[in-house]
């Protein structure tokens, strides 16, 4: 029998497992690769043919999908590959990616794995150009292939491309925009830390494109109740996480429907905060949670939105055209890329106008809410400055997949 001291030292905490996990697949995928690499060149050196050597392996076009959230995102430019007919490869880590059941010839979806899974293939890859909307290129677990000739990173928010975690994007060819707007603040990071300057060019945001037109088929309600929807970002510094009950409690006391949308890392990371607020409201009858993928049904049968520092806004904004409140819960910006801009980030495109669009919402008023909200009217110069920021921050309204497919064959072509 094992003594409790010799048990101690067989004790691997999660964090150094999980570190032994990815050096062992990332060995194990240098294995792999330096055997295909010796194996290839055997081939070369005996075979007899002349003919200059090809690698099968090869894809011209790759998209990256990791995650079900992403879809509407990538469904534009799948659709328009489709209908050029020009062969694209679609690696994803949803096994139940919509791209399966979409019935395209031209477009060869994968499922590849999840996490180092995916990495492992994704580390190998010989391709011309991958698009995905993963950060952290060269930065954690996911690799640069000498392979691949270029790594295009497309945004999926409209908002600013700086509030990825630190160097979400520094280390990609080129990142494609939703808005002119956001190329200041990505030439300016690429000052400060001497890295080689990016090829930017603004596409529009394909994803609100898809949602568009998806909030166009939803029949309107016969018989309405006002609604007021709960959309915060995820973190110590978000919506729930901070004020939770706070702010829940005098919402129910309105007696209006509340619709609550927890972001969906929420479920993986503050499942215990989730808990302890489903369990609280579990009988109240006019509280409604909203875990579904798109967002687009939660959007359109509510009359106001109450949000912190998510993207969410943007969606609600441009879509909706309805008015905004917001909780100024004061994000940490030190993990994130503009926090090394000027003012340490708080004066970026997304918290500027974030202050001229929508209503903030003080803490200290979370007891008066019903009235704040009665009172909260959507005036006309509200409205101008929303669409004034819409047309900022999404380009090509309607178009952003054929403009994202011309920049894949224009730049292979090149």
């Amino acid at each position: 029998m094992l003594s409790n001291m010799t048990l101690t030292f067989l004790y691997i905490d999660p964090g150094t497992g999980s570190m032994l996990f990815s050096i062992l697949i990332g060995a194990a995928a240098t294995l792999f690769f330096l055997g295909k690499a010796a194996w290839i060149k055997l081939k070369l050196v005996f075979s007899t043919k002349k003919s200059t050597p090809t690698d099968v392996a090869f894809k011209k076009y790759v998209i990256y999908n990791e995650g079900l959230q992403y879809w509407n995102t990538f469904k534009p430019v799948c659709d328009e590959f489709e209908r050029r007919g020009i062969e694209l490869t679609y690696y994803t880590s949803a096994q139940t990616d919509p791209c399966f059941e979409a019935g395209y010839k031209f477009v060869k979806p994968e499922f590849i794995g999840e996490g180092n899974m995916a990495f492992v293939k994704l580390n190998m890859l010989s391709a011309g150009l991958v698009l995905m909307t993963t950060p952290g290129l060269q930065v954690y677990q996911l690799k640069r292939s000498k392979h691949v000739k270029h790594y295009a990173h497309v945004l999926h928010a409209p908002s600013d491309a700086t509030m990825y975690r630190l160097f979400g994007i520094d280390y990609f060819d080129s990142v494609l925009l939703s808005g002119d707007y956001q190329k200041t603040d990505i030439r300016y990071l690429e000052a400060q830390r001497g890295i080689k300057k990016k090829e930017l060019t603004v596409v529009g945001c394909p994803y609100l494109d898809t949602l568009k037109e998806k909030m166009a088929a939803i029949p309107a309600e016969t018989d309405h109740t006002f609604t007021v929807l709960v959309s915060p970002s995820w973190g110590p510094s978000a919506l729930l996480s901070k004020y939770g009950e706070k702010l829940l409690d005098p919402l129910l006391a309105t007696g209006w429907n509340i619709i609550v949308r927890p972001h969906p890392q929420s479920k993986k990371s503050e499942k215990d905060m989730l808990d302890r607020l489903t369990e609280r409201y579990k009988d109240a009858a006019n509280l409604t949670w909203d875990y579904e993928r798109d967002n687009i049904y939660s959007m359109k049968k509510s009359d106001i939105m109450i949000s912190d520092f998510s993207g969410i806004i943007y969606d609600y904004t441009f879509l909706c055209d309805k008015p905004v409140m917001y909780v100024n819960a004061q994000l940490d910006l030190m993990p994130y890329d503009a926090y090394d801009l000027p003012d340490n980030g708080r004066k970026i495109w997304q918290f500027e106008t974030l202050s001229k669009i929508g209503i903030e919402l003080k803490e200290e008023k979370f007891d008066n809410i019903k009235e704040i909200i009665q009172k909260a009217s959507d005036s006309e110069e509200l409205a101008a400055l929303r669409h004034k920021a819409k047309e900022e921050a999404w380009a090509n309204q309607g178009t952003a997949g054929k403009a994202i497919a011309d920049f894949m064959i224009k730049t292979i072509g090149e």
